[in-house]
Protein backbone atom coordinates (compact mmCIF):
# COMPACT_ATOMS: atom_id res chain seq x y z
CA UNK A 1 0.00 0.00 0.00
CA UNK A 2 2.68 2.35 1.31
CA UNK A 3 4.68 1.56 -1.91
CA UNK A 4 1.86 2.02 -4.60
CA UNK A 5 1.20 5.39 -2.65
CA UNK A 6 4.99 6.50 -3.08
CA UNK A 7 4.83 5.46 -7.03
CA UNK A 8 1.55 7.70 -7.81
CA UNK A 9 3.30 10.77 -5.56
CA UNK A 10 6.12 10.20 -7.92
CA UNK A 11 4.23 10.07 -11.18
CA UNK A 12 1.94 12.84 -9.89
CA UNK A 13 5.46 15.16 -9.52
CA UNK A 14 6.76 14.28 -12.64
CA UNK A 15 3.79 15.21 -13.98
CA UNK A 16 3.55 18.28 -12.70
CA UNK A 17 7.79 19.11 -13.49
CA UNK A 18 7.62 18.59 -17.27
CA UNK A 19 10.32 19.86 -19.55
CA UNK A 20 10.40 23.40 -20.75
CA UNK A 21 9.84 23.15 -24.66
CA UNK A 22 12.12 25.24 -26.62
CA UNK A 23 9.29 28.17 -27.13
CA UNK A 24 9.10 27.94 -23.56
CA UNK A 25 12.87 28.65 -22.75
CA UNK A 26 13.14 30.95 -26.29
CA UNK A 27 9.87 32.79 -26.70
CA UNK A 28 7.68 31.67 -29.98
CA UNK A 29 10.49 32.24 -33.09
CA UNK A 30 7.51 33.88 -35.08
CA UNK A 31 6.37 36.29 -32.97
CA UNK A 32 8.03 39.66 -31.67
CA UNK A 33 11.35 40.18 -29.78
CA UNK A 34 12.17 36.62 -30.88
CA UNK A 35 15.11 35.53 -32.75
CA UNK A 36 15.03 34.77 -36.62
CA UNK A 37 17.50 34.15 -39.08
CA UNK A 38 16.79 36.67 -41.21
CA UNK A 39 18.65 36.99 -45.35
CA UNK A 40 21.39 39.67 -44.81
CA UNK A 41 19.47 40.92 -48.12
CA UNK A 42 16.51 41.68 -45.94
CA UNK A 43 18.50 44.09 -43.25
CA UNK A 44 18.87 47.92 -43.91
CA UNK A 45 20.33 50.37 -42.07
CA UNK A 46 19.46 52.31 -39.27
CA UNK A 47 17.89 55.74 -40.75
CA UNK A 48 21.34 58.24 -39.97
CA UNK A 49 22.99 55.48 -38.58
CA UNK A 50 25.80 57.76 -37.29
CA UNK A 51 28.33 54.31 -36.60
CA UNK A 52 30.87 53.95 -38.94
CA UNK A 53 31.29 50.70 -40.22
CA UNK A 54 34.88 50.57 -40.69
CA UNK A 55 37.40 47.90 -42.77
CA UNK A 56 39.85 47.67 -39.70
CA UNK A 57 41.85 44.76 -37.94
CA UNK A 58 39.06 44.32 -35.53
CA UNK A 59 36.49 43.85 -38.54
CA UNK A 60 38.97 41.12 -39.76
CA UNK A 61 38.37 39.80 -36.49
CA UNK A 62 35.20 39.63 -36.16
CA UNK A 63 35.23 38.08 -39.78
CA UNK A 64 37.56 35.26 -38.71
CA UNK A 65 35.82 34.55 -35.47
CA UNK A 66 32.63 33.66 -37.82
CA UNK A 67 34.21 31.77 -40.03
CA UNK A 68 35.60 29.64 -37.13
CA UNK A 69 32.17 28.95 -35.48
CA UNK A 70 30.28 29.36 -38.90
CA UNK A 71 27.71 31.70 -37.64
CA UNK A 72 27.36 34.91 -35.60
CA UNK A 73 27.19 34.11 -32.03
CA UNK A 74 25.82 36.98 -30.63
CA UNK A 75 22.08 38.50 -32.60
CA UNK A 76 21.80 41.94 -33.61
CA UNK A 77 18.51 43.39 -32.94
CA UNK A 78 16.10 45.11 -35.97
CA UNK A 79 12.22 45.71 -36.50
CA UNK A 80 10.23 45.42 -39.55
CA UNK A 81 9.99 48.26 -41.83
CA UNK A 82 6.55 49.06 -43.77
CA UNK A 83 8.18 48.89 -47.26
CA UNK A 84 9.25 45.58 -46.46
CA UNK A 85 12.60 43.76 -44.64
CA UNK A 86 13.45 44.74 -41.93
CA UNK A 87 15.36 47.79 -40.05
CA UNK A 88 18.89 47.20 -38.03
CA UNK A 89 18.57 48.80 -34.80
CA UNK A 90 22.13 46.87 -33.77
CA UNK A 91 24.46 44.86 -35.63
CA UNK A 92 25.60 46.88 -38.42
CA UNK A 93 28.87 45.21 -38.25
CA UNK A 94 28.08 41.53 -37.84
CA UNK A 95 26.13 42.00 -40.80
CA UNK A 96 28.99 43.76 -42.51
CA UNK A 97 31.13 40.48 -41.22
CA UNK A 98 28.75 38.00 -41.71
CA UNK A 99 28.99 39.19 -45.34
CA UNK A 100 32.48 38.88 -45.73
CA UNK A 101 32.74 35.48 -43.92
CA UNK A 102 30.15 34.24 -46.71
CA UNK A 103 27.33 34.20 -44.90
CA UNK A 104 23.59 34.61 -46.43
CA UNK A 105 21.78 35.02 -42.96
CA UNK A 106 22.55 36.07 -39.40
CA UNK A 107 20.69 36.02 -36.02
CA UNK A 108 18.40 39.07 -35.26
CA UNK A 109 16.14 39.28 -32.22
CA UNK A 110 12.74 41.11 -33.98
CA UNK A 111 11.79 43.92 -31.86
CA UNK A 112 8.50 45.96 -31.96
CA UNK A 113 9.46 49.27 -31.39
CA UNK A 114 8.64 53.25 -31.59
CA UNK A 115 10.97 55.15 -33.51
CA UNK A 116 12.36 57.20 -30.34
CA UNK A 117 12.63 53.64 -28.56
CA UNK A 118 14.68 52.61 -31.73
CA UNK A 119 16.90 55.40 -31.77
CA UNK A 120 17.60 54.94 -28.01
CA UNK A 121 18.51 51.29 -28.10
CA UNK A 122 20.64 52.10 -31.44
CA UNK A 123 22.71 54.58 -29.43
CA UNK A 124 23.35 52.83 -26.81
CA UNK A 125 24.06 49.25 -27.63
CA UNK A 126 26.80 51.52 -29.73
CA UNK A 127 28.20 54.67 -28.04
CA UNK A 128 30.30 52.19 -25.40
CA UNK A 129 32.34 51.00 -28.38
CA UNK A 130 35.89 52.01 -28.06
CA UNK A 131 37.86 54.55 -30.26
CA UNK A 132 34.62 55.77 -31.58
CA UNK A 133 35.31 58.66 -33.84
CA UNK A 134 34.19 62.52 -32.39
CA UNK A 135 31.70 62.70 -35.20
CA UNK A 136 29.98 59.34 -34.43
CA UNK A 137 29.42 60.95 -30.77
CA UNK A 138 28.65 64.08 -31.97
CA UNK A 139 25.34 62.88 -34.12
CA UNK A 140 24.39 60.38 -31.95
CA UNK A 141 24.43 61.96 -28.96
CA UNK A 142 22.34 65.07 -31.00
CA UNK A 143 19.90 61.91 -32.06
CA UNK A 144 19.47 60.34 -28.58
CA UNK A 145 18.92 64.46 -27.62
CA UNK A 146 16.27 64.75 -30.05
CA UNK A 147 14.89 61.16 -29.12
CA UNK A 148 14.56 62.29 -25.42
CA UNK A 149 12.85 65.45 -26.06
CA UNK A 150 10.59 63.74 -27.90
CA UNK A 151 10.21 61.70 -25.14
CA UNK A 152 8.74 64.71 -22.50
CA UNK A 153 12.26 65.69 -21.71
CA UNK A 154 12.15 69.64 -22.65
CA UNK A 155 15.40 71.44 -21.36
CA UNK A 156 17.97 71.08 -23.05
CA UNK A 157 20.80 70.63 -20.19
CA UNK A 158 18.45 68.50 -18.31
CA UNK A 159 18.49 66.03 -21.37
CA UNK A 160 22.34 66.74 -21.54
CA UNK A 161 22.79 66.03 -17.95
CA UNK A 162 20.78 62.69 -18.02
CA UNK A 163 22.87 61.21 -21.36
CA UNK A 164 25.93 62.19 -19.81
CA UNK A 165 24.82 60.02 -16.69
CA UNK A 166 24.32 57.21 -19.00
CA UNK A 167 27.87 57.82 -20.85
CA UNK A 168 29.54 58.25 -17.79
CA UNK A 169 30.43 61.73 -19.59
CA UNK A 170 29.30 65.56 -17.81
CA UNK A 171 26.63 66.96 -19.42
CA UNK A 172 28.12 70.03 -20.55
CA UNK A 173 30.84 67.93 -22.64
CA UNK A 174 27.49 66.39 -24.27
CA UNK A 175 26.47 69.93 -25.65
CA UNK A 176 30.22 70.27 -26.64
CA UNK A 177 30.22 66.65 -28.90
CA UNK A 178 26.38 68.01 -30.05
CA UNK A 179 27.55 71.17 -30.81
CA UNK A 180 30.41 69.61 -33.22
CA UNK A 181 27.39 68.50 -35.87
CA UNK A 182 27.33 72.38 -36.33
CA UNK A 183 31.00 71.93 -38.15
CA UNK A 184 31.40 71.96 -42.00
CA UNK A 185 32.86 68.25 -42.90
CA UNK A 186 35.95 69.00 -43.60
CA UNK A 187 36.45 70.81 -40.08
CA UNK A 188 34.88 67.50 -38.63
CA UNK A 189 37.31 65.52 -40.84
CA UNK A 190 40.22 67.42 -39.34
CA UNK A 191 38.84 66.62 -35.60
CA UNK A 192 38.14 62.63 -36.58
CA UNK A 193 42.01 62.95 -37.61
CA UNK A 194 42.81 64.56 -34.13
CA UNK A 195 44.96 67.57 -36.45
CA UNK A 196 42.38 69.70 -35.12
CA UNK A 197 41.92 69.88 -31.34
CA UNK A 198 38.35 68.82 -30.02
CA UNK A 199 38.00 72.30 -27.75
CA UNK A 200 38.88 74.60 -30.92
CA UNK A 201 36.78 72.61 -33.17
CA UNK A 202 33.53 73.28 -30.87
CA UNK A 203 34.52 77.01 -30.83
CA UNK A 204 34.74 76.71 -34.34
CA UNK A 205 31.19 74.86 -34.88
CA UNK A 206 30.23 78.70 -33.57
CA UNK A 207 30.64 80.13 -36.89
CA UNK A 208 28.40 80.45 -39.52
CA UNK A 209 28.86 77.92 -42.19
CA UNK A 210 30.37 80.04 -45.16
CA UNK A 211 32.57 81.76 -42.23
CA UNK A 212 33.95 78.20 -41.27
CA UNK A 213 34.73 77.93 -45.47
CA UNK A 214 36.95 81.02 -45.45
CA UNK A 215 38.17 79.75 -42.13
CA UNK A 216 38.88 76.26 -43.22
CA UNK A 217 40.11 77.48 -47.04
CA UNK A 218 42.94 80.10 -45.12
CA UNK A 219 44.11 77.24 -43.16
CA UNK A 220 45.12 75.63 -46.17
CA UNK A 221 46.56 78.38 -47.48
CA UNK A 222 49.01 78.85 -44.52
CA UNK A 223 49.49 75.61 -43.94
CA UNK A 224 48.11 76.05 -39.86
CA UNK A 225 45.62 74.56 -37.69
CA UNK A 226 44.03 76.78 -35.10
CA UNK A 227 45.04 76.17 -31.62
CA UNK A 228 42.39 76.62 -28.75
CA UNK A 229 43.44 80.66 -28.51
CA UNK A 230 43.02 81.32 -32.16
CA UNK A 231 40.05 79.22 -32.34
CA UNK A 232 37.71 81.32 -29.07
CA UNK A 233 39.08 84.30 -31.25
CA UNK A 234 37.64 83.34 -34.59
CA UNK A 235 34.44 82.35 -32.71
CA UNK A 236 34.52 86.42 -30.51
CA UNK A 237 34.41 87.77 -33.69
CA UNK A 238 32.30 86.09 -35.26
CA UNK A 239 29.32 86.17 -32.44
CA UNK A 240 29.84 89.98 -32.77
CA UNK A 241 29.71 90.34 -36.64
CA UNK A 242 33.08 91.31 -37.09
CA UNK A 243 34.25 88.47 -39.24
CA UNK A 244 35.79 88.73 -42.42
CA UNK A 245 38.39 86.82 -44.33
CA UNK A 246 41.29 89.54 -43.74
CA UNK A 247 40.40 88.74 -39.90
CA UNK A 248 40.41 85.14 -40.17
CA UNK A 249 43.83 85.56 -41.53
CA UNK A 250 45.43 87.88 -39.31
CA UNK A 251 44.24 85.46 -36.25
CA UNK A 252 45.73 82.52 -38.31
CA UNK A 253 49.03 83.93 -39.30
CA UNK A 254 49.84 84.88 -35.28
CA UNK A 255 52.58 82.71 -34.27
CA UNK A 256 51.60 80.47 -31.53
CA UNK A 257 52.68 80.53 -28.30
CA UNK A 258 55.63 77.65 -28.23
CA UNK A 259 54.07 74.22 -26.66
CA UNK A 260 55.22 73.65 -23.43
CA UNK A 261 55.78 69.72 -22.41
CA UNK A 262 54.57 68.40 -19.43
CA UNK A 263 54.84 65.17 -18.59
CA UNK A 264 52.40 64.26 -15.86
CA UNK A 265 54.19 61.12 -13.77
CA UNK A 266 51.82 57.59 -13.37
CA UNK A 267 51.73 57.14 -10.21
CA UNK A 268 51.18 60.72 -9.20
CA UNK A 269 47.55 60.85 -11.38
CA UNK A 270 47.11 56.75 -11.18
CA UNK A 271 45.71 57.97 -7.50
CA UNK A 272 42.87 59.71 -9.30
CA UNK A 273 41.30 57.38 -11.61
CA UNK A 274 40.02 53.51 -11.25
CA UNK A 275 42.30 50.99 -13.36
CA UNK A 276 39.84 50.23 -15.89
CA UNK A 277 40.41 53.78 -17.34
CA UNK A 278 41.93 54.06 -20.62
CA UNK A 279 45.07 56.17 -21.17
CA UNK A 280 42.87 58.12 -23.91
CA UNK A 281 40.03 58.16 -21.29
CA UNK A 282 42.69 59.74 -18.82
CA UNK A 283 43.43 62.10 -21.44
CA UNK A 284 39.94 63.65 -22.12
CA UNK A 285 39.40 64.08 -18.17
CA UNK A 286 42.31 66.18 -17.64
CA UNK A 287 41.65 68.50 -21.04
CA UNK A 288 38.03 68.57 -19.65
CA UNK A 289 38.60 69.61 -16.13
CA UNK A 290 41.89 72.24 -17.64
CA UNK A 291 39.01 73.63 -20.14
CA UNK A 292 36.52 74.21 -17.72
CA UNK A 293 39.11 75.88 -15.27
CA UNK A 294 39.74 78.20 -18.23
CA UNK A 295 36.47 78.94 -18.78
CA UNK A 296 36.34 80.13 -14.84
CA UNK A 297 39.24 82.45 -15.51
CA UNK A 298 42.16 80.44 -14.48
CA UNK A 299 45.56 80.77 -15.63
CA UNK A 300 44.73 84.57 -17.12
Amino acid sequence: MGNNSTAQGRKQGADRIKIASFDDLFGNMEGPDSIQEIPLSELHPFKNHPFKVLMDKEMDNLVESIRQHGKILVPGTARKRKEGGYELISGHRRREAAKLAGLSTMPVIIKEMADDEAVLEMVDSNIQRENLLYSEKAFAYKMKSEALKHQGSRMEKRTADQIGGEADESGRNIQRYIRLTELTGELLSLTDQKKLGFIPAVDLSYLKKEEQETVYKKMKELGVIPDGRQAAELKKYSLSGEFSGSVAELILSRKKTANKKVVLKPECINEFFPDSYSKSEIEEVIYRLLEEWKQEGGGM
